[in-house]
């Protein structure tokens, strides 16, 4: 099961501990020995000599690739710990008095003593793996660490670890016992010091709801190399003490930590990965951080920095993640960027930097995964992918790119999801985009595209979002979806009714009304004389959905959430106290754009009124309370022969979690 072909020889593998000079091998385990040889039908073992002396056929000199012979051991506490016999002509049974010499130490182990059950068909030679892992027998965690932990843990508000038990004993929630993704719960020990001695390595304790702040007292820990400390409630600051330490992995995502990044960062040569997405750190990126010469991954996403983008971090030479998105930096994407080489994913959406791309971006051919949104500045041609062959996910989502798609895109054969949504791309889909087989999602929503939807695209049935271009079809009326292709909004001028064309002549009932109420994402709810519409059509990453006198259309998916489908519908998993609470029960998602559009109303003065209720954030004192949600609301009025009157969202009144905006638009004519 572990191997594609046949084996012809297996070796046992074990791991070792340490060695010191004049230790003996244990008298069980010199029995236990004899007994194996005798059950391996072994005669050449000397037991006049000690067998972990290494001599006298204990470990063959000259040892020959596939013909080895060897004992080996761990004279920490004189034990046998690795037996390797290749080409020996042993044919007997799997020796389970083996097992028994393990059993009795203090290892955790996995092995089976019937090796056939590895392999297709029995093998001449076979292999055994066994892996170890030991705390050293009697092995304790030094006192000053274990005060130290007590004082780490007043400080985060950790209050069940048992201190009546080692912390390096792996008992009593010091591991948790089944470990889940996402909720990891461990304190790590090195115990093969000196004297019996363990040191903590790494601290993890992920989505525990600490309620308190960052411990300065984990420079009390010499040996700590991780911190983990992801979704929790800490709040308060980063400790600069922390500076002094020999950290690899700094891990705080998902708090509510303020304050600045504190330059004393810059001073740990060892390490690799900084996290401190979603908190609400402020300040600027301190120019100290471009002295870690090692850092391989640096996220800042969805914090309150601000500042230009140290010239300095063009030192990070190791850099291979880079994630800024969601902040208020000032000024350009900087072209220093041609120096991290080794990057493979750039994440800067949303992160308040300017435009045009810097040409240098081209350099960075080992990128996988590069999201770029939101650039204000001056309007900016295509930016120069094409040697980033590797890409798998590339999104240039609102970044003022003009001119037509760069043919070249479809040879980029490796990527799944292609977002080049809401920018100023005009012309036609070239034909070489039908080489992109692998790409699942394609978005070209709200450019200025043309020209007749390509074939291949309708019946290939991937997800390709063209909403709001100006696409048409060669032969008939364009229909607004077309398989998983969605074509809402497509129209290269208003026709004379003020519709969309792509929706064709829908009838109206005869019985038309001034009234449009939806349950946007719930269920049919009945409101006095009038009713809230059912909306629990399940939608999808290009779809469009057309009801009698109103319909929505849906783009985008989910990234990057672990699950396995994406889910367009939320439902309330906090308290609502509204008096309409059956109306927040359930809402609509949005990945990337939502559309509702309305017809067949009858002509007169309107108000349009959006409800709106937090249903995912909880009210409490955990992580789960710690989103943030902005609304991006835009009420476009078709009125006669006119588009493109925008009425602003006003008089935002929040009476506990619900929000509820007023807009009034008055004209004499609705249509």
């Amino acid at each position: 099961m572990f191997f594609s072909r046949p084996l012809s020889s297996v070796t046992l593998f074990i791991c070792l501990v340490t060695f010191a000079s004049g230790a003996t091998l244990v008298p069980s385990e010199v029995e236990a020995l004899k007994q194996i040889a005798k059950t391996l039908g072994k005669t050449n073992w000397n037991f006049s000599v000690d067998p972990c002396s290494g001599q006298s056929g204990w470990v063959r000199n000259g040892q020959v690739k596939g013909a080895e012979n060897a004992l080996s051991k761990s004279f920490r506490d004189a034990h046998s710990l690795s037996l390797s016999i290749s080409s020996n002509s042993t044919s007997t049974a799997t020796p389970l008095r083996f097992v028994s010499i393990f059993k009795r130490q203090r290892f955790i182990f996995f092995f089976h003593p019937s090796v056939n059950m590895f392999f297709s068909r029995p093998l001449s030679s076979v292999t055994l793996f066994i892996c170890l892992v030991t705390f050293a027998s009697g092995a304790t965690l030094v006192p000053s660490e274990v005060e130290a932990l007590k004082q780490i843990a007043k400080t985060l508000g950790k209050t069940n670890w048992n201190f009546s038990v080692d912390p390096c004993s792996g008992q009593s929630d010091w591991v948790r016992n089944g470990q889940v993704k996402g909720a990891e719960n461990a304190v790590t020990c090195n115990c093969s010091f000196p004297n019996d001695t363990c040191h903590v390595t790494s601290i993890v304790l992920k989505s525990q709801n600490l309620p308190g702040t960052c411990p300065p007292e984990l420079v009390k820990l010499q040996y700590l190399h991780e911190i983990d400390l992801t979704r929790n409630y800490l709040n308060g600051t980063i400790p600069p003490e922390w500076g002094s330490m020999k950290l690899v992995n700094i891990s705080l995502l998902g708090n509510r930590l303020t304050g600045s990044i504190p330059k004393e960062l810059g001073n740990i040569s060892t390490l690799v990965n900084v996290t401190l997405e979603f908190n609400q750190l402020s300040g600027v990126i301190p120019p100290e951080l471009g002295n870690l010469s090692r850092l391989e991954k640096l996220h800042l996403t969805s914090n309150n920095i601000f500042g230009e983008l140290p010239g300095t971090l063009a030192k990070l030479t190791a850099l291979k993640d880079f994630r800024i998105g969601q902040n208020h930096f000032t000024g350009k994407i900087p072209s220093f960027i041609e120096n991290w080489t080794n990057l493979e994913k750039l994440v800067i959406q949303a992160s308040g930097l300017d435009g045009p791309f810097p040409s240098s971006i081209a350099l960075l051919t080992k990128m996988t995964d590069m999201r770029i949104s939101d650039l204000s500045g001056t309007e900016s041609s295509f930016p120069p992918v094409r040697n980033m062959r590797g890409l798998k996910t590339l999104i240039l989502r609102s970044c003022n790119i003009v001119g037509q798609l760069p043919p070249y895109l479809g040879n980029l054969t490796n990527l799944k999801v292609l977002d080049l949504s809401f920018n100023k791309l005009s012309g036609q889909i070239p034909n070489d985009f039908e080489g992109l087989l692998n790409t699942q999602y394609l978005y070209l929503t709200g450019n200025l595209l043309s020209g007749p939807v390509p074939d291949w695209m309708v019946k290939g049935g991937k997800y390709y979002d063209l909403s709001f271009n100006q696409f048409t079809d060669r032969n008939t009326a364009l229909s607004c979806q077309r398989g998983s292709v969605n074509l809402y909004g497509n129209s290269p001028s208003l026709n004379a009714t003020g519709t969309v064309s792509c929706l064709g002549s829908s009838k109206c009932p005869r019985n038309l009304s001034y009234l449009l109420r939806i349950n946007c994402g719930g269920r049919a709810v009945p409101d006095g004389r009038n009713t809230y519409q059912d909306d629990t059509n399940l939608g999808g990453p290009s779809f469009l959905y057309q009801g009698s006198n109103w319909g929505f259309s849906s783009t985008g998916h989910f990234l990057d959430d672990d699950r396995t489908g994406d889910p367009y519908i939320s439902r309330n998993i906090s308290s609502l106290s509204a008096n309409t609470s059956e109306l927040y029960m359930d809402a609509r998602l949005s990945p990337l754009s939502l559309t509702y559009y309305a017809f067949c109303l009858l002509n007169g003065n309107y108000s349009v009124d959006l409800h709106f209720a937090e249903i995912v954030f909880t009210d409490d004192r955990t992580y789960s309370s710690l989103g943030r949600r902005i609304f991006d609301i835009y009420i476009q009025v078709l009125v006669s022969h006119f588009m493109g009157k925008v009425i602003n969202g006003k008089n935002f009144k929040r009476k506990d979690n619900a929000i509820h905006i007023n807009s009034k638009y008055k004209e004499n004519q609705m249509g």
